[in-house]
């Protein structure tokens, strides 16, 4: 029998939706569930466990909301260990989770976070145990975690099942979240986690820095904005290739937030999920992404504002993604990737996609239905 540990951290990503870029810190925590968000991270658990229902598995997990309510949703009659206090989870209470986990000697500890719970995680155990990450949080630069939810669970499954999967160490990483706020990432190194490897499931750890290829950022920006269309809203992502975009406009732009142009005037800077919906209700709207470099993943990492609700609305049709080559080609085949948080909506993202890579010139592309 499989013995899996599971850790969840319930506030995981919650300062996404509200353009907060982070969930680190009490306070931050606090905040974010004041705005208005809703934590996700026991729902894309769930989502994680659904591949593993019928497998021959012991499933060791941590009181409520850190691990037992997803596994009885999911159906699994989990042996619970440990004690918390419910609605005050803290680093502390992951770090011990994953000491007694491997002490019980658990096969592997499957844990739902980002890269602030990978440094907890970490901390506890080192490589001793290995583990995999379910993304959950904002930030997640660090190359523990599947590619999505479901992913995960898949590569779980395969490990019960006794196939064939490598064991390999992956780099923990996280970011300055006060520096990320006022638009500036500084990744620091935290050490090595031993993580199942199986490339299609398995995400790379992120690529950093500014796009150096001017010229070709020039020209798709300079496409793009021979395309834009009079009285039509557009939804700026984030990143750097769309930064480009805004400066060709001559446009503030939140690098690592979502903003709302029309006509060649900003209308919103830094918008949370629920103002995008408010603001664009009842007008032709238009979406406008890029690709995480070295990732792939163009919805579900670090644009957690643009919500399931907003996106079916959008439609596919009316999503534009923006990338270089060179961006693509680091990929090395590999498809881009939504994590919407709703797998039916992933599924209809995903097929081939149009991607603007310079000026009147565009290729096509994969999206994964992960």
């Amino acid at each position: 029998m499989f013995r899996l540990g599971l850790i969840v951290n319930p506030l995981a990503g919650v300062g996404g939706s509200v353009g907060l870029k982070g969930s680190d810190g009490e306070a931050t925590a606090i905040k974010a569930l004041a705005m208005g968000a809703e934590p996700k991270a026991n729902l894309r658990t769930q989502q994680a466990l659904e591949p593993l229902a019928g497998l021959d598995i012991e499933l060791l997990t941590y009181p409520g909301e850190m691990g037992e309510e997803s596994a009885r949703i999911a159906g699994f009659e989990p042996r619970v260990i440990g004690a918390i206090t419910p609605g005050h989870t803290s680093a502390e209470d992951t770090e011990r989770a994953a000491r007694e986990m491997a002490e019980q000697g658990v096969d592997l500890i499957l844990f739902a976070g980002g890269d602030g719970t990978a440094r907890n995680i970490c901390h506890a155990i080192g490589d001793s145990t290995p583990v995999l990450g379910i993304p959950a949080g904002v930030k997640i630069h660090s190359g523990v975690y599947a590619v999505t939810p479901k992913a995960a669970g898949e590569v779980v499954a395969m490990l019960v099942r006794g196939e064939l999967v490598t064991l390999a160490d992956q780099e923990v990483r996280d970011i300055d979240e006060d520096a990320f706020r006022a638009g500036r990432v500084r990744a620091k190194y935290y050490g090595e986690l031993l993580v199942p490897e199986e490339g299609r499931f398995l995400q790379h750890v992120k690529n950093g820095g500014r796009e150096v290829e001017e010229l070709v950022l020039d020209d798709i920006a300079a496409d793009f904005a021979e395309n834009m269309q009079d009285n039509v809203r557009y939804i700026m992502g984030s990143g750097s290739t769309v930064q480009a975009l805004m400066d060709h406009l001559g446009l503030e732009n939140t690098l690592l937030g979502v903003d709302l142009i029309e006509n060649g005037e900003l209308i919103g800077s830094d918008l949370t999920a629920q103002q995008l919906l408010d603001m664009t209700e009842g007008y032709a709207t238009r979406l406008v992404i890029t690709v995480i470099g070295g990732q792939g993943h163009i919805i579900g990492r670090g644009n957690q504002q643009l919500s399931p609700q907003l996106l079916r609305r959008l439609g596919r049709e009316n999503i534009i993604v923006v990338a270089t080559k060179s961006k693509i080609k680091e990929l090395e085949g590999r498809p881009l990737i939504v994590d919407s948080g709703d797998a039916e909506l992933n599924h209809q993202l995903s097929g081939l996609i149009r991607i603007v890579t310079g000026y009147r010139d565009a290729i096509l592309y994969r999206v994964a239905d992960y």
